[in-house]
């Protein structure tokens, strides 16, 4: 074989390598830096989130006719007081293995999710607390139901999405698994219901059961150290790929 052939040969033996680790490179370096940016919006999550549990409560909801018009990311993790009454006999239990914002709730239960109505007659959803499995029955917490208009402090929440994994909701025996209050009262006929639901802080209810409580910002943020290893590995590409060529190189 001539020597223009070697060459030939050789260039085309390293293109396709040169190639794969070019784009695998290119998109371990882009992994990186999509989870600096999500290093920075969690930074800024944190801080709005923190921000707004640690100010007063506001005095009122958003009224009925800015509902279809609230904003997440302008109404969310905003404490709040109110009057209302509570519907409890049309409660609604959502299956939760723990909470990412309750440090006194561990373990698997429910959160109890009622409807309240407001002085003016709207009717909006309010996570009461929680119980464990034992108590899911009504009946075995009959101290928790409040009755008459009751002041109730709490935190604005937005409905959560559904995941590929999340198990089907079971209406018949009245468990949900996704905190969605719209679709809760649809199946439970409550007619129009607040587009947001509320984390009840107080009251506190005798025998503590529905437990309500204070939120904590307790979000994990290990998106530089995700950034690093993405880096990291597209370092140990190059290098792979340069000690290939090198020794390629000396076998030519």
């Amino acid at each position: 074989m001539s020597k223009p052939e070697k060459t030939v040969r050789r260039r085309r033996g390293v293109f396709e390598p040169f190639v794969l680790t070019s784009v695998a490179v290119i998109i371990l370096i882009g992994l990186g830096i999509w989870q600096l940016d999500r290093k920075i919006w969690k930074e800024q999550l944190i801080e709005m989130v923190t921000q707004r549990l640690a100010a007063p409560p506001a005095s009122g909801l958003p009224p009925r006719d800015q509902w279809i018009r609230l904003k997440p990311e302008q109404e969310e993790y905003r404490r709040v007081t109110f009057p209302a009454e509570y519907l409890n006999e049309q409660e609604a239990l959502v299956y939760t293995a723990g909470s990412a914002f309750r440090s006194d709730v561990s373990g698997p239960g429910y959160w109890v999710f009622t409807p309240v109505r407001l002085v003016g007659g709207s009717i909006v959803i309010v996570n009461r607390g929680f119980v464990p499995l034992d108590r899911k029955d009504p009946a075995t917490r009959k101290d928790g139901s409040l009755t008459g208009i009751v002041d109730i402090v709490g935190v604005i929440r937005f409905p959560e999405a559904r995941e590929l994994f999340t198990p089907a909701d079971e209406p018949k025996n009245n468990v949900w698994y996704v905190r969605d209050p719209k679709m809760i009262g649809e199946a439970k006929n409550w007619g129009r219901v607040s587009p947001f639901y509320v984390e009840q802080e107080e009251p506190q209810p005798p025998g503590n059961l529905p437990r309500a409580g204070r939120l904590e910002v307790k979000l994990t943020n290990n998106h530089l150290q995700y950034a690093l290893t993405w880096f990291a590995l597209a370092v140990v590409f190059v290098l792979c790929f340069l000690s290939w060529l090198r020794s390629r190189l000396r076998e030519s």
